[in-house]
């Protein structure tokens, strides 16, 4: 799948440098399909004005995400130095996807110490659907949850049937954005309403971090990781009785 573009937008470069405005730049690779946005903040404002958006096709992200995030800025005549903040999804999703994304905003951040706003892939799909849970596929028969129960802060996890059916209250509603899930929650939790909605992209994730932004929510750039839900193949089959219980 080609990578598609958004037409230039004359004189962005201008308008977007205007007194009081900020510039930020979102990096999701977490899904099946990645994107890069930009987007700007006024002043005294939460509301995220988006500039642009490079679709990325999925498996590519290596060879494609700083091609796309250069395309992307030249298209609005910008440059990385004009960029306030960086937004990173950080998962769950691809342990591949989710390792490039953040190694690329972590090298775009270090020159101009850019701040970065991390987000899980979650949050955004929860705010997307309107929902306080949602659920993805993490293949394998299981899913990646975040489970908001009432007076409780909510919590992001990696489970299957077993788990799903150990939880006393499901939540009513779950947002969702693809077939595994939706298979899955609707074989354990019957009950609950699935608010199905298209997956989240770069441009959900900068309307989603926004707020956090204004509030100078920021990551540390060293201690900034993954949030996989899950160990790798690498971790998981390098033992040997792993090894051995794969092949039978």
């Amino acid at each position: 799948m080609a990578s598609t573009r958004t037409a230039p937008k004359p004189d962005t470069n201008a308008d977007a440098l205007a007194a009081g405005t900020k510039l930020l730049l979102g990096i999701d690779t977490c899904g099946p399909s990645g994107s890069v946005a930009l987007g700007r903040v006024a002043e005294a404002s939460t509301d995220v004005e988006i500039l642009g958006l490079i679709e990325l096709a999925g498996r590519s992200y290596s060879a494609t995400l700083v091609a796309a995030v250069g395309d992307l800025l030249s298209q609005n005549g910008l440059r990385l130095h004009d960029i306030g903040c960086l937004v990173a999804v950080k998962g769950p999703g691809s342990f591949t996807g989710v390792r490039v994304g953040l190694s690329a905003v972590k090298g775009l951040a270090e020159p101009g110490g850019i701040p970065i706003v991390a987000v899980s892939r979650l949050e955004v799909l929860a705010a997307k659907a309107e929902t306080a849970s949602s659920a993805l596929d993490a293949h394998r028969l299981e899913i990646f949850l975040r489970l908001a129960l009432p007076s409780r802060v909510p919590i992001e996890m990696l489970a299957g049937a077993g788990e799903l059916a150990a939880i006393e209250s499901p939540p009513a509603e779950i947002g969702i954005c693809d077939h595994g899930a939706a298979v899955l929650l609707h074989a354990t939790w019957p009950s609950a309403r699935l608010v199905r909605v298209a997956a989240p992209s770069a441009t959900d994730a900068l309307t989603f971090a926004a707020p956090r932004m204004v509030a100078g929510d920021f990551a540390d750039p060293l201690l900034l990781d993954g949030h996989y839900l899950r160990r790798s193949d690498a971790e998981i089959f390098g033992q040997p009785g792993a090894r051995m219980a794969r092949r039978t």
